[in-house]
């Protein structure tokens, strides 16, 4: 199995990912709990509107979107101003999430509140504002999920400029969480595996993937998984890349198994199809040009960077 050291021959693998080219400047240990606030007063601050799961964006003209508003844009469209999350800055300008109060589909003609998703796979806006989307989604999705206090149950206040809620009576502090998730591609003498779920598009086959467990390492996740869905035994276990994933505030962690078995015994709860491909197969996939239809996760998926870097192998 191939080690990717520090010398990658590709560059780092998380860089070509969709959703990680967030450049904002985060200023973690300067937030104060009036941050959002005062932020929002500035002249030029910058906001990313959400709702239900959506971004807006401006149509600025055919196949152009426009993903930042003004203060006086977000207000005429309905923004919860009290519940913003600073972001951070770019340059002098803060970025604000934001999200929006009533129905999505009634926002004027000009502004499309668009899935995430397609967002992505179409190329809506640049990677910068992409990696933006996804911290501002993940931050409004965490706030959305975690008003009640754990604890005692009573409701929650933001605090830090949207980077922590405090409960009002037993003074328990929450912090926003990141789900990890294991995503990996089990390879074995020039073959890899790949599966399909019951919710994919036709065709499509990507790496098996789970969440990260209490008190597992990544690499017991990997194992533990592969295992579940595919009754394959994995030896060695090396990290490729990651990527933020707003679905609805993970981290996934990219990584390639070595297989040690190679009979598959599918869990048809979780898998449709668990089959092994050649790397010449695999080749075809990502040309499009699969004899039975085969196809990989778009080019921003993580899936679609493991599979593609393990192809371009020997």
């Amino acid at each position: 199995m191939t080690v990717f050291s520090l010398e990658m021959p590709h560059g780092e693998a998380s860089r070509r990912v969709a959703f990680s080219g967030n450049r904002i400047d985060r200023q973690a240990e300067t937030r104060s709990d009036d941050s959002a606030e005062r932020a929002l007063e500035q002249a030029g601050a910058r906001l990313l509107l959400f709702t239900e799961g959506r971004i807006c964006l401006r149509v600025a003209g055919e196949n152009a979107f426009e993903p930042y508003f003004t203060r006086a844009e977000a207000d005429t469209l309905g923004m919860l101003a009290g519940e913003a999350v600073l972001l951070g800055h770019e340059g002098e300008a803060p970025v604000l999430a934001v999200p929006l109060a009533g129905d999505p589909e009634a926002l004027p003609e000009a502004i499309k509140a668009i899935d995430y998703r397609s967002v992505y796979i179409q190329g809506l806006i640049d990677e910068a504002a992409l990696g933006a989307l996804a911290q501002g989604a993940s931050l409004i999705a965490w706030h959305a999920n975690h008003r009640y206090c754990g604890r005692c149950g009573v409701q929650t206040q933001m605090r830090a400029g949207g980077y922590k809620r405090v409960c009002s009576a037993c003074g328990r502090e929450h912090f926003p969480r990141t789900d990890p998730v294991v995503i990996m591609l089990a390879v074995k003498g020039g073959r890899c595996l790949l599966g399909r779920g019951p919710h994919f598009a036709p065709g499509v086959v990507s790496c098996l993937a789970g969440f990260v467990e209490p008190g597992e390492t990544i690499e017991a996740a990997v194992r533990r998984e592969i295992l579940e869905e595919s009754g394959i035994v994995l030896g060695k276990v090396a990290y490729h890349a990651s990527q933020p994933w707003p679905f609805p505030y993970s981290l996934m962690i990219g990584c390639y198994a070595e297989a040690l078995s190679e009979a598959i015994t599918v869990d048809e709860n979780e898998l449709e199809e668990c089959r092994w491909f050649s790397r010449a197969e695999v080749r075809q996939m990502l040309e499009n040009r699969h004899p039975e239809g085969y196809r990989v996760p778009p080019g921003g998926a993580i899936a679609n960077i493991l599979i593609r870097d393990w192809a371009a192998g020997e």
